[in-house]
């Protein structure tokens, strides 16, 4: 469903990454691994329409996924290492708001992540494994009717403990059964049986 063909990315007039190819199927996942620099987290911005390839292209089910770049955003979701959260608001607003755009509940998503107790603390107060943990509870916002296929995902386990990787170890398991693909960038193990690697 996903193709990468013949991919590369410039940085400054160094050559990141060039002649990258690889394919994913529904039910798959591909580990991004290689060394800090080697071009993991710039590889899933340019699969994620952010950045444009210098070479090659991205195809989604044959055709060109970037020739319609609202289309492309709306069959996947992007967590980048960053957590992306506003921090004035509750963990139940920022959730609320993808839920919005999205479709979901903020309240299941929350207790997805085991969430519920901290639900109307500002984000701005959480430590630093709660903000991630709130950032992975969009994953689980996903409606039943067109979920998005395709999970794009930096250094997912960042900051969590063991109990968090486990809870996001089930919510890429029920993605990978319903037919969604992950496409992870990650320094440590991730929850993520038979995954294959691409080392850049």
């Amino acid at each position: 469903m996903l193709e990468a063909r013949d991919l590369a990315c410039l940085r400054g007039e160094r050559a990141v990454f060039a002649g990258l190819s690889f394919r994913l199927a529904p039910g798959d996942a591909l580990l991004l691994v290689g060394a800090n620099g080697a071009g993991k987290s710039t590889l899933l911005r340019l699969l994620a329409g952010l950045l444009r390839p210098a070479a090659g292209t991205v195809l989604w089910e044959g055709a060109d996924a970037l020739a319609d770049r609202a289309a492309h955003a709306a069959r996947l979701r992007y967590l980048s290492h960053q957590d992306a959260l506003k921090p004035a608001l509750t963990a139940r607003e920022n959730l609320a708001f993808f839920a919005r755009l999205w479709g979901g509940e903020a309240a299941a998503a929350l207790a997805a992540l085991d969430l519920l107790p901290l639900a109307d603390l500002p984000a701005r107060v959480l430590s630093a494994g709660q903000k991630r943990r709130l950032a992975l509870a969009r994953l689980a916002l996903a409606p039943l009717r067109q979920p998005a296929p395709l999970w794009l995902l930096d250094e997912p386990t960042v900051g969590l403990d063991a109990a968090s990787v486990g809870r996001l170890g089930d919510l890429l398991a029920r993605h990978r059964t319903g037919g969604g693909m992950v496409l992870a960038a990650t320094h440590l193990p991730l929850p993520l049986p038979d995954a294959r690697e691409l080392r850049l």
